[in-house]
C-alpha cells in the first residue's frame, strides 16, 4: 500500500512537472496563438454570439477543439442556475425545459443517486448542501462558488468561513471549482491528477461586461483537453478577470437553442462512437472527411444535476 502511495505521489508530481514544462515552452507562442485567434462566430441572439475554433496542433503542442458563448451583460440577458435535487436531465434537456438561449453543465454531482455534491440555492431556496470529504475538510472545488444576483453572475472565493455559502449574496449560488483566476491573478493550484491530466473542461470566466461560457472538447486525437493548469493559462490569455472550473469530462456539453444537431454544439465525450478513427491522421483537413470517417459527433450527452442557463429577460 505504501508503494502504491508512493507511486501515485509520483505520478502526480511527475504530471504537475510535466504541466509547468509544457507552459514554459509553449508559453509565449500559445499566448499569441490565442490572441490572434480569428474565432469562427455565429449570432445567438442580441448580445450573445457563439465562438468556435479548432487548433490544428497550435495549442499547447495538441489539437484542441474549443466553443466559447460570450454574452454581454446588458438588461436584456440574464443568468440562472437551476437544479434537481435527485433526477439527472441532460443539459440540452434543461434548456429545452427551461426555454432557454443556451445551457452549461454545472457543477459536480451524484451519478448514481442525482443531486449536487456542492451547494446549490435556487430562487432563495436551499436544495443541496456541501458535502465535504471523509476528514471533514473541503475539496479545492469546494472554495469557489458561482453566485446569481438579479440576473448577473460573479465568481467567489471562499473566505474561511464554513458558513460561507449561506452567506453568499444572490438568488442563486452554485459551489463549485478549483477557482482558476481571480482578478486577473492565476489561484494556487495543487499536483493532484485532477489538475494536471488532459480532460474535456467546462468553464465560466468573466472579462469586464462579458460572461464566457467555454468548453474544451477532449479525450479524441482532435481534441486533447487540458489540464487545470493549461485552462488558467487560456483564460489568462482570453484576458478575463475572473475564471471557475465547472464538472467535466463527459459532463462537458454546451447546448445552443435553434443550433444543429440538438443544440450541442461541442462534442461529449461520452459518446460510444466518440472513438480514435484509423482515417484520422495528425494534419488532416477535418472539414473534408465524412461524418463516418470522423467518428465523433454531438450525441452522446452525459444526464447532469444542475446547469447554468442564459436566459432574455422578460
Amino acid at each position: 500500500m505504501r508503494n502504491q502511495t508512493n507511486f501515485l505521489k509520483t505520478t502526480c508530481l511527475s504530471l504537475l512537472l510535466l504541466s509547468i514544462l509544457q507552459a514554459a515552452v509553449f508559453g509565449q507562442t500559445d499566448s499569441l496563438t490565442v490572441v490572434k485567434t480569428k474565432w469562427e462566430t455565429k449570432k445567438v441572439s442580441g448580445g450573445i454570439k457563439l465562438k468556435h475554433y479548432w487548433f490544428n496542433h497550435s495549442l499547447f503542442g495538441s489539437n484542441q477543439n474549443i466553443n466559447i458563448l460570450e454574452i454581454r451583460m446588458n438588461r436584456r440577458n440574464k443568468i440562472d442556475v437551476e437544479a434537481e435535487p435527485k433526477t439527472l436531465k441532460t443539459t440540452s434537456q434543461f434548456g429545452v425545459e427551461h426555454d432557454a438561449l443556451a445551457a452549461l453543465n454545472g457543477t459536480f454531482f451524484d451519478m448514481k443517486n442525482g443531486g449536487s455534491e456542492d451547494y446549490i440555492r435556487l430562487d432563495g431556496k436551499l436544495l443541496n448542501e456541501t458535502h465535504l470529504t471523509k476528514t471533514n475538510k473541503r475539496a479545492l472545488h469546494q472554495k469557489s462558488a458561482i453566485a446569481v444576483r438579479n440576473g448577473k453572475l460573479a465568481i467567489r472565493q471562499w473566505d474561511g468561513d464554513e458558513a460561507w455559502e449561506a452567506k453568499l449574496s444572490g438568488e442563486d449560488i452554485m459551489v463549485t471549482g478549483p477557482l482558476l483566476l481571480k482578478d486577473h491573478q492565476r489561484n494556487e493550484l495543487d499536483s493532484a491528477l485532477f489538475n494536471t491530466a488532459r480532460h474535456p473542461r467546462s468553464a465560466v470566466a468573466v472579462s469586464g461586461k462579458k460572461l464566457l461560457l467555454i468548453t474544451v472538447d477532449g479525450r479524441n486525437e482532435r481534441a486533447a483537453g487540458m489540464s487545470l493548469f493549461e485552462l488558467a493559462s487560456f483564460l489568462k490569455w482570453l484576458k478575463t478577470e475572473d475564471g471557475i472550473n465547472l464538472d467535466g469530462g463527459g459532463s462537458t456539453t454546451l447546448w445552443v437553442k435553434g443550433f444543429p444537431d440538438n443544440g450541442v454544439v461541442n462534442h461529449p465525450s461520452d459518446n460510444k462512437v466518440m472513438m480514435k478513427s484509423a482515417a484520422y491522421k495528425p494534419g488532416t483537413d477535418l472539414d473534408n472527411m465524412s461524418a463516418d470517417e470522423k467518428k465523433w459527433d454531438h450525441g452522446g450527452e452525459r444526464p447532469v444535476a444542475n446547469v447554468i442557463l442564459v436566459n432574455k429577460k422578460k
